[in-house]
C-alpha cells in the first residue's frame, strides 16, 4: 500500500459568503497543470483528470481538516458539510466549519491562515522532462483523502514519486533517492516508457470509471495545449 502523499497549494483559502449564515471557508486545493517547486530534483504536475476516478465516484470518504490533525475534523464530502467540485483551474473545496472550530474559522477571517493543502494516493503517475529539460512527474490519476487549510506549507514527501521512477527505470530505489540528492534523476528518463501504474489504495477502486475515461481524454487536449 502507498504511503498517502500531501501538497501545499499557492491558492488562497478564505471565507465565503452563505446565505444561510453558516462560517464556511474554502479555496482551491490544487491547481491543474501549474509546475511545482523543485521538490528535490524533479518538479511536478498535476493532470486535470487527476481527480477524475474520486469525483465520479462521489468523492468516499473525502474530508477537511485542519492541519490535516484527525482531531480537527471540519467536514466531510459524506455528510454534505464539505463541498469540492473541479474545473479549468483544478480542486475547488468549501466547507462549513462547525463552531467547535469556530477559532479555525477565525483565523481564516483575520488573514492568519491562508493557505490550502490535500493529502492524496496516487494510482498513476507519469514520468518525463520539462521544456527546460529537467525531470518532470505529472500525476495522472488518484484518490483524494482530504483537504485542508494550514498555517505553514505541508511537508513534500517524495519517496512515493521517487519509488514510481525506480519501477519505471528498473533501478534500485535506493540509487534512485541518491541521483535525486546529486540533482541527475534525468539519466533515467532516456527513452520513453508507459505510465507506471502503481497499487491502487484500499476502497475498492480498482476499476477504471467511465467518467474517468472522458476526463482523461479531455485532459490529454487540455495537455497540447498547455504545452
Amino acid at each position: 500500500m502507498n504511503d498517502a502523499e500531501r501538497r501545499f497549494t499557492r491558492g488562497l483559502v478564505e471565507v465565503r459568503a452563505d446565505g444561510d449564515q453558516k462560517r464556511t471557508i474554502g479555496g482551491y486545493a490544487a491547481k491543474f497543470n501549474k509546475l511545482s517547486r523543485n521538490m528535490g530534483g524533479f518538479v511536478e504536475r498535476i493532470d486535470p483528470g487527476f481527480f477524475a476516478k474520486s469525483e465520479g465516484d462521489g468523492w468516499p470518504e473525502a474530508m477537511a481538516r485542519y492541519n490535516h490533525d484527525d482531531n480537527m475534523l471540519l467536514g466531510t464530502a459524506g455528510a454534505g458539510t464539505l463541498r469540492l467540485q473541479t474545473d479549468g483551474t483544478g480542486l475547488d473545496y468549501s466547507v462549513d466549519v462547525p463552531q467547535a472550530r469556530g477559532d479555525v474559522y477565525e483565523l481564516v477571517q483575520r488573514g492568519d491562515v491562508q493557505r490550502s493543502s490535500f493529502a492524496f494516493y496516487t494510482f498513476e503517475d507519469d514520468w518525463s522532462m520539462t521544456e527546460q529539460d529537467f525531470p518532470m512527474r505529472t500525476l495522472l490519476s488518484g484518490q483524494l483523502v482530504d483537504v485542508a487549510p494550514v498555517n505553514t506549507p505541508a511537508y513534500l514527501d517524495t519517496s512515493t514519486g521517487l519509488r514510481s521512477l525506480a519501477e519505471r527505470a528498473g533501478a534500485g530505489l535506493d540509487e534512485v533517492r541518491a541521483a535525486a540528492g546529486q540533482g541527475d534523476l534525468k539519466r533515467f528518463l532516456g527513452g520513453t516508457a508507459p505510465a507506471t501504474v502503481i497499487d491502487l489504495a484500499p476502497g475498492g477502486q480498482g476499476d477504471t470509471h467511465p467518467l474517468m475515461v472522458l476526463r482523461q481524454r479531455r485532459a490529454e487536449l487540455m495537455k497540447r495545449r498547455a504545452f
